[in-house]
């Protein structure tokens, strides 16, 4: 089973997979309250999955 989309894609967007797994956990947590989601038609069901994909979309990114 292959993950969508891929851990090596989403780290050429944010490079610290500390960072990723924060970032996605509390978009996830925003997006199970408000059920807003940044992207049209989302592959995945799960809303961590769904933050991944906002990642991955450029709809989601950390401040630096």
């Amino acid at each position: 089973m292959m993950l969508e989309p891929s851990i090596d894609a989403l780290q050429e967007k944010i490079k610290s997979k500390y960072s990723l797994v924060t970032l996605s956990a509390r978009r996830a947590r925003q997006i199970r309250e408000n059920k807003n989601v940044l992207v049209e038609n989302p592959k995945s069901y799960k809303f961590v999955g769904m933050a991944l994909e906002e990642v991955q979309a450029e709809k989601l990114s950390i401040k630096e």
